[in-house]
This record gives C-alpha cells, structure tokens and sequence, in this order.
C-alpha cells in the first residue's frame, strides 16, 4: 500500500481527478476535519453544489452511495466508501472573519478559505469562486425544531476514511481543517491518495 499524501495542519492543496479515478481522504490522527471542493477541470464555472446535492438526496447527511452534484446537476463525483458516516454540507469554509465573529481573535488565521484560495490560485480560481464545501469527517448537529446548529468533535478516528469517484476530470481544492471547534480544539494532518477506481 502507498503512503498517502500528507496536508499539514492549517493548509491546504489542490490538484487534478480525472475522471474514472477515486480519492481516498484518510483522517491519520483522528478528529480531523478536511474542507473538500471541486471544479470540472475543462469548465471552472462548473463547480460542487451543496444546495443541489441535498436537494437531489433528500438529506444532509452525506455518505456511501450518494452522488455529488454541481451547480448544473451534473454529477461530480460519487461516495464509495465512508467508514464514518457523518459529514458536513452545510457550513462555509473557516476563514479570518470566522476567526474574528466567532472566536474574536485579533489576528485571526486566513483559515480554510485562505488556504483554498491559496491552493486554486494556480488553476485561475478566484476567492469570490469558492462556495460551500463538503466538509469531510465534520459533525455538525441539527436541533429538529429549532434548526439550531451545534459544532461538534469529528466522529473519525485515526484510519478512517473515505473514497470518492470522479465523474468527471476535477480540479480539486482540500485542506486540513483550521477551526478548533470543528476539531475539537486541535489540529492534524489530513492524508490523500489518488486511485485507480480498479484498485
């Protein structure tokens, strides 16, 4: 087995899925979050949908089985395999405002949204161009009546993982979560490998 790519904690990456090819996000540590977002390689406008991919599933809470859709309902990618089962499309990347509104840091990190914008710079990907993301390994709990949201620890554990099938060629934004509540005040390392969907 390959060792798999390592983002450290509070960064980010990007590169290229083509098509027919599998994503394997591991949590090394445990209770790790890593902001996930995609754009079709050939057409950048085209990019990962949180509000159609809900819609079309009937649920927010993503996992083994579900499509993933864009912005023109096409389908991304799909979940193959998810050993955790609890993920986040709801919430926007952390950023330095988050930083500041919620945690009230003076001098707040540039946070996931940062790292992103860093990340995508080389593929012409612009700030105002990066939307929702899916959110691997985030617990995020849902009161019934109220709506309210609730950050919680990841349920990952160290090894957990899961594996996403490319549709279609992505350009592909991730980072290792900078926000303390999402992982439960501490910071990891996310690990990655590409695959082929035969492997």
């Amino acid at each position: 087995m390959q060792q798999p790519n390592i983002i450290p904690p509070r960064s980010g990456v990007s590169f290229i899925l083509r098509q027919g090819q599998q994503l394997k996000v591991y949590d090394i540590e445990g209770e790790q979050v890593s902001d996930f977002i995609c754009y079709n390689l050939h057409d950048k406008a085209e990019y990962l949908s949180s509000g159609r991919t809900i819609d079309y599933a009937d649920t927010i809470f993503l996992t083994k089985g579900h499509p993933f859709y864009s912005n023109r309902s096409n389908v991304m990618f799909h979940m193959v395999e998810d050993t955790v089962g609890r993920h986040d499309f709801l919430l926007t990347p952390c950023s330095a405002d988050t930083f500041r509104i919620i945690y009230g840091h003076t001098q707040p990190h540039r946070g996931c949204f940062g790292n992103l914008c860093e990340a995508l710079k080389e593929y012409g990907i612009r700030p105002d161009e990066i939307p929702v993301c899916f959110n691997i390994f985030m617990h995020v709990a849902v009161d019934g009546d109220t709506g309210k949201i609730a950050v919680r620890p990841p349920k990952s554990k160290a090894g957990d993982y899961v594996i996403l099938e490319a549709h279609m060629d992505l350009i592909v934004g991730m980072t290792a979560c900078s926000a303390e509540m999402s992982n439960n005040y501490a910071f990891k390392p996310i690990g990655y490998e590409i695959l082929n969907a035969n492997e």
